[in-house]
């Protein structure tokens, strides 16, 4: 059975299409109109082996705001469809990524309760056309609409894109782990029978 989650959403602000399939091999079709955000959605996808698409029209005559801020709630409700009911996921994932002088943690728990621990500070306030305020965005509007508990921490390093490079691969992997199926999970991983 295919893992999918397809979202489309449209606001004044951004038209977004998103189709995210978990179980993929980790191709890419981005197009949000900043280039280094595609880069770093292009890294999310190819190392979580997620199958990702994502086409985005936003108001970027006014800044990235919205367009990185949307594409972070659409791609949390599309991870959000594509678990489903949780029954046998580890829930759980968590990976330590080195990217030369960068090193990142970071932890994810499907649990159904959202919550973003972000321990980082950017030393440049731009990489390429994206603004480094918005990472910290990006991963909020993703944890809050997929309802998970989402943790990135960074333990060293001083350049910015290796950094933020950084933490998108650490969370791609930290999800396929905690996305992935395990036989040994009956139901849900949970003393209270739900999540």
């Amino acid at each position: 059975m295919s893992r999918i989650g397809v979202i489309d959403r449209k606001t004044k602000e951004t038209d977004i299409s998103v189709s995210l399939e978990l179980d993929g091999t980790g191709t890419a079709d981005i197009s949000t109109g900043i280039g280094f955000f595609d880069h770093m959605l292009e890294g999310f996808s190819r190392h979580g082996f997620f199958d990702l698409k994502c086409h985005v029209i936003g108001d970027l005559q006014v800044d990235g705001h919205h367009t990185v801020e949307d594409t972070g709630i659409v791609l949390g409700q599309a991870i959000g469809k594509a678990v489903g009911d949780k029954k046998g996921i580890r829930r759980y994932g968590s990976f330590i990524l080195p990217m030369d002088d960068a090193l990142v943690l970071c932890a994810v728990d499907l649990c159904g309760r959202p919550y973003l621990n972000f321990d980082c500070e950017f030393s440049t306030e731009r990489v390429g056309g994206l603004d480094t305020e918005l990472v910290r965005e990006f991963f909020y509007a993703v944890s809050y609409s997929g309802a998970m508990n989402l943790h990135l921490k960074l333990l060293d390093g001083s350049n910015t894109h290796h950094i933020i490079e950084a933490m998108f691969k650490a969370f791609a992997k930290a999800l396929d782990q905690a996305s992935g199926m395990d036989l040994r999970v009956a139901d849900v991983l949970s003393t209270k029978g739900s999540l």
